[in-house]
């Protein structure tokens, strides 16, 4: 009877919770402004705690992210990446890209394919196949050409498309690739530091408050316009060889090889804490290169809706990898699924290894706080364009429980932060009730 009893008990503050949890989204001034969709689920219990507009469709920004992620973690699994394809000859070495972005990118400075060509002892020919990836994605704006979150996609990248500027107090500015410090000019001015590349061309302009200079420290990436050129002309300099740059006489689909380089886990997992879109665009594309030996994110995407996600209660609307387009659209219910489906074939302990930490790591490190001496209770993917925000990941409660949750939020004229202290405290009364 005592059992019995204690159990109605936790039901009726269960309910409670729940009723609270409801009340505080519903009747949020904050939350009132703009569009809303909400779901709560408890996946042991397979319930469904609370849902507001679950079933409409919501742009999802960097949201996106979970289902390039999902994908690629299926396909491409944890171990190392496909980083070029090559066929051998006696007397030459025909490559070309597959889409891996490791290749001397800042973060990753992996050098494989570089030590390769160097060892290679027949003649280098570069094969171009750069007329298969388009720089920008369906939906991007033309005008964030100088932003790193809109670096060029390429099936060749090198350096990360950027170009690192950096500098530390008492020091001048560093350029790396140095390929580029014959193109760019301290000639602007600036209240601290600015850098800012031409619309069409490789050629970028800087500025530093003199005032300031020996105190100041800074590392800003600026992307760069890509060509198959410009990736034979630095990989040259780079390897200290001769590559001939040959048009693309379908090598793709030729019997060819592979070369492994950096590991899939350290892809992932960058590209989800930090949010990073080059990455997750680079991504499909090495998916696009496992399944059909040739680069076209839009083929990717089709392929995993139909094998991969197409048990989904509504179709994604999806177009790029990283979620930068408005073109895309999911629904709180289908985000729901998909992190039902990862938890269900990813060990709990890699999610919390690549998803951002609340408190802790990435994009929400400064958001989501567990109490004083406590491990996060948030482990989930932030999304954030003008018009869109969202979260949507783990929530860990204080009696052990793991729920799913999805926040999207479109329409808000109001600062990301109002809503953002919004979501912390329904989240952070979740955690600490239910």
């Amino acid at each position: 009877m005592k059992k019995i009893l204690a159990f109605l008990i936790l039901l009726s503050l269960g309910s409670c919770t729940v009723q609270k949890i409801k009340k505080s989204v519903r009747d949020s001034e904050v939350f009132g402004k703009g569009h809303i969709g909400f779901m709560l689920v408890d996946p042991e219990k397979k319930k469904t705690l609370f849902a507001l507009n679950e079933e409409k469709y919501f742009i999802p920004a960097s949201n996106t992210k979970l289902f390039t992620f999902y994908t690629s973690y299926k396909l491409l699994g944890e171990e190392r990446v496909n980083g070029l394809n090559y066929i051998q000859k006696e007397d030459s070495l025909i490559f070309w890209g597959t889409g891996d972005p490791t290749l001397l990118h800042p973060d990753f400075r992996d050098s494989t394919v570089v030590d390769f060509l160097k060892n290679a002892p027949q003649t280098l020919y570069m094969v171009n196949t750069f007329d298969q990836v388009t720089a920008f994605g369906s939906g991007w704006s033309w005008d964030w050409y100088n932003y790193y979150y809109a670096t060029e996609r390429s099936s060749l990248p090198i350096y990360g498309n950027v170009v690192r500027f950096s500098k530390k107090p008492d020091d001048k500015v560093g350029f790396s690739p140095d390929y580029f410090q014959s193109q760019s000019f301290e000639d602007i001015p600036s209240e601290r530091y600015s850098i800012l590349r031409e619309e069409d061309q490789n050629i970028f302009h800087y500025g530093i408050n003199k005032q300031l200079e020996k105190e100041l420290g800074f590392e800003s990436d600026k992307p760069y316009i890509t060509s198959a050129q410009l990736t034979a002309d630095m990989l040259c300099l780079k390897v200290g060889k001769n590559i001939t740059l040959i048009p693309n006489q379908n090598y793709q689909h030729r019997i060819h090889q592979k070369l492994s380089t950096a590991k899939a886990d350290s892809v992932y997992s960058q590209m989800m804490k930090i949010s990073d879109n080059f990455l997750a665009e680079q991504l499909l594309l090495l998916v696009s290169d496992h399944l059909f030996d040739s680069l076209n994110i839009s083929s990717a995407i089709a392929y995993a809706k139909e094998n991969l996600l197409k048990d989904l209660p509504d179709e994604p609307i999806w177009v790029d990898g990283s979620g930068l387009s408005a073109k895309n659209m999911f629904t709180p219910r289908t985000i729901i699924a998909l992190l039902e489906k990862i938890k269900e074939e990813i060990p709990m302990e890699k999610i919390q290894a690549y998803f951002p930490a609340g408190g802790d790591s990435g994009t929400i490190r400064n958001w989501y706080k567990a109490d004083p001496g406590q491990t996060p209770y948030i482990y989930a993917k932030t999304g954030s364009l003008s018009m869109s925000n969202a979260l949507s990941g783990y929530l860990i409660t204080k009696s052990g429980k793991t729920l799913l949750f999805s926040f999207l939020l479109n329409n808000y004229a109001i600062p990301s932060g109002e809503l953002k202290k919004e979501m912390e405290k329904v989240l952070y009364q979740i955690h600490k009730k239910y």
